[in-house]
């Protein structure tokens, strides 16, 4: 079968699409014939090593583990004794190792049935991005009726968490750029802020929950956006080679000491509840996905290239067109 494999960290040209051998599905594991997978930041910082944190799991010199992606949606190829929840033929979607691959194992508690009006594309679009916006939602005590702004709302977590905000009954405001704010609006944000224009952070608007994907505005201003007892929710922002946010983690835990206003620091965990929750989300039509790019496999090194540039719309997706 065809993968993408890596054995040094670097740049997307250390990625190559080689034969491999097939993976052979273990007693409790599902082999997935892989429809379609999507790309994450996760990927690349797993690829180039960077935040040098992220070598703590991945191999301090080189990588333990040679496949990349982690969303993925198939259709079931085989499964193994123990497994009683799919059967060969089955159409799923979740997580998994190794997604940018024909063929993939992985645990039948990571994926859920894929809905029949859900594309392959839109479903393996989901997981992580989704994880984040209806966790970090949720970590900011997210109700009905409440102002939340998200900052990244074109973004892949961002559209996700628009969409989610708004399924709950809260009044959304989204920030994004100039050429991004009619979709934004299209996905159902009751306002759009072009940040090339004006500063949500010296605006007369205050908010309930703060959901920022973007990080890119000091957390004292971030702070000041937000309601008496308001809470921020920083779920992205810039690293460098040493740290992920561990510094503007720590900074915001003693600002969120003084005062009503907290800054809470979050990654998301995958979990099979909010895996069905999402499956749900889907099904009913109060998410859809935004696909911004589709490329082919053998192409991973040039879609990562575009996602690293940081202005993609939605989610950049790896299609295998060889389902019915």
């Amino acid at each position: 079968m065809k993968a993408i494999v890596y054995h040094r960290y670097g740049p997307p040209a250390v990625l190559q699409h080689l034969e491999i051998e097939k993976p052979t599905a273990a007693d409790n594991q599902v082999l997935l014939r892989v429809c379609a997978a999507s790309l994450n930041p996760l990927d690349w910082h797993y690829m180039r090593g960077t935040p040098y944190v992220v070598r703590i799991i991945a191999g301090l010199s080189k990588p333990k583990v040679t496949g990349l992606g982690v969303d993925v949606a198939g259709q079931v190829e085989a499964v193994g004794e123990s497994v009683t929840q799919f059967k060969p033929g089955d159409h799923v979607f979740g997580t998994c190792h190794g997604a940018f691959a024909e063929y993939v194992c992985t645990s039948p508690a990571e994926l859920v049935v894929k809905p029949a009006n859900v594309t392959f594309e839109q479903a393996a679009s989901a997981p992580i991005a989704a994880f984040t916006a209806l966790q970090g939602l949720r970590k900011g005590q997210i109700q009905a009726g409440q102002k939340v702004l998200v900052n990244g709302a074109a973004g892949g977590v961002g559209t996700f968490a628009v969409q989610i905000a708004k399924s709950v009954g809260a009044d959304v405001t989204g920030v994004c750029s100039t050429r991004n704010m009619d979709m934004v609006r299209s996905i159902g944000a009751d306002r759009v802020i072009d940040y090339t224009r004006d500063d949500f952070t010296r605006g007369e608007n205050r908010y309930d929950l703060l959901f920022d994907t973007v990080g890119n505005h000091e957390l004292t201003a971030r702070r000041r956006v937000l309601n008496p007892n308001g809470i921020c929710i920083m779920a992205g922002g810039p690293s460098g080679r040493w740290k992920m946010g561990l510094a503007t983690a720590i900074r915001a835990l003693v600002l969120s000491k003084f005062g009503s206003r907290r800054l809470i620091g979050f990654l998301a965990r995958a979990n099979p509840q909010d895996l069905a929750t999402i499956r749900d989300l889907l099904h009913s039509r109060k998410v859809t996905p935004v696909i911004d790019r589709t490329y082919p496999l053998s192409e991973v090194p040039a879609a990562i290239r575009y996602l690293e540039e940081g202005h993609a719309r939605g989610k950049v997706v790896i299609a295998l067109h060889w389902y019915e």
